[in-house]
């Protein structure tokens, strides 16, 4: 978790009502939201000039769609390499038989 003043006083306060264990240890980190914040920043940029998005589902569907190409581009798909163009095409044509 970041560097929140609130944080300590909230699992002790767990820790006494037994919510979590006693050997659960907070670990905090100044800049810890920063890594999450800079690894939504592609979806950010797809999303912006979409001027917003109408309904739950759609929101819904084309966010997991965003995420799901942007973790394909960093490698976190089993069987594609980071970078891996070829691979990423070959994918998408196997799961929907569209060619990209």
């Amino acid at each position: 978790m970041d560097k929140n003043a609130a944080y300590p006083a909230t699992m002790e306060a767990l820790k006494a009502d037994e919510t979590i264990d006693q050997e659960t240890e907070l670990r905090q980190s100044k800049y810890l939201n920063n890594v999450i914040e800079q690894d939504h920043r592609h979806i950010k940029r797809i999303v912006k000039p979409m001027m917003g998005l109408k309904t739950f589902n759609s929101a819904r569907r084309t966010l997991s769609g965003i995420e799901a190409m942007n973790m394909m581009r960093k490698g976190q798909v089993k069987g594609i390499d980071q970078g891996d163009i070829i691979s990423q095409v070959r994918f998408i044509e196997a799961l929907f038989g569209a060619v990209a």
